[in-house]
């Protein structure tokens, strides 16, 4: 039976991809990638959330997603998300009955 990791060595269910192509498996690849960003960029408050995710992760065993969607929202902190107007629409709301046909 195998044993499962524990602490810094939890793995993501989906490893987050940056951009430059590199893959962050484990929890402790995560934490390394913040310690190596400028002090300015750290300080932020999405990387401060990001940071306290993973600290919860490790000494609470709690879900690894948590700190996995913490860090993908600071990562992605500036990105602005893009109205695509062809886009099918919903059709919520919008269901016709056989009678009304």
């Amino acid at each position: 039976m195998a044993k499962r990791a524990t602490g810094w060595h939890r793995e993501f269910e989906d490893p987050i991809e940056l951009t430059d192509g590199r893959k962050l498996v484990s929890l402790h690849d995560a934490a390394t990638y913040i310690t190596k960003l400028p002090k300015e960029e750290a300080a932020a408050t999405e990387w401060q959330s990001a940071i306290s995710e993973l600290m919860l992760a490790v000494e609470r065993n709690r879900p690894t997603m948590l700190a996995r969607i913490g860090f993908m929202q600071a990562l992605n902190r500036h990105r602005v998300r893009e109205f695509n107007p062809d886009r099918k629409d919903h059709h919520w709301g919008k269901r016709k009955l056989k009678r009304d046909q």
